[in-house]
């Protein structure tokens, strides 16, 4: 069986709440892992006015703001289900984020929108992956905590578009060094026989 090509979408989203359908997703940030000059960004008009303060204090956005200014959130999930169709290119499409937050908002939005087969059931948690290539506990995976080297070079500024670049970069970084480990691994093996 051959191995399909995939392209990983980090993508970060900024919400009024921390549930979806109660609360609603505000911005909308992707970068392709690997290139993250291929983007996408929008922000969306509330599907509702319940919000929490603390969600807004974090990511700066406001409710009334959006209300106005903000694309109606069909039209987004329409324009971003198109772009990662077309980034893909017949490849794969496979989600990535730091953390579960990100795909449930993301994943309910384009369930109730019409697009909820654009990546499928499920994505990848960048700190479940860091878990079990690390060999580390859950706490080990906090961005605090993981190996220097690992690091992006971009700050987390809660701007779903920043935050969706970082999240490729250091996507990119475990993958980059998972692959050396493995062919470290290989190349040991080999020497053996």
């Amino acid at each position: 069986m051959g191995k399909e090509t995939e392209v990983y979408f980090s993508v970060d989203i900024e919400a009024a709440g921390k549930i979806p359908g109660v609360y609603s997703m505000l911005s909308i940030g992707a970068a392709v892992v690997g290139d993250t000059s291929k983007n996408f960004y929008a922000e969306l008009k509330p599907i509702n006015s319940n919000y929490d303060q603390a969600s807004l204090d974090v990511c700066g956005l406001s409710m009334e703001t959006l209300a106005a200014t903000g694309k109606d959130p069909e039209e987004v999930m329409y324009a971003f289900s198109k772009w990662v169709k077309e980034t893909s290119a017949g490849a794969v499409p496979v989600f990535v984020s730091f953390g579960s937050f990100d795909w449930m908002f993301t994943k309910w939005y384009l369930e109730r929108y019409g697009y909820g087969s654009l990546f499928g059931v499920n994505g990848i948690d960048i700190k479940s992956y860091a878990m079990g290539m690390l060999n580390t506990g859950w706490a080990g995976t906090t961005k605090s905590r993981l190996p220097a080297d690992l690091m992006p070079g971009t700050k987390h500024t809660h701007n779903a578009l920043d935050d969706a670049k970082e999240q490729a970069e250091l996507f990119y970084n475990l993958l980059r060094r998972n692959a050396n480990m493995h062919a470290l691994r290989n190349a040991h093996k080999s020497k053996n026989f």
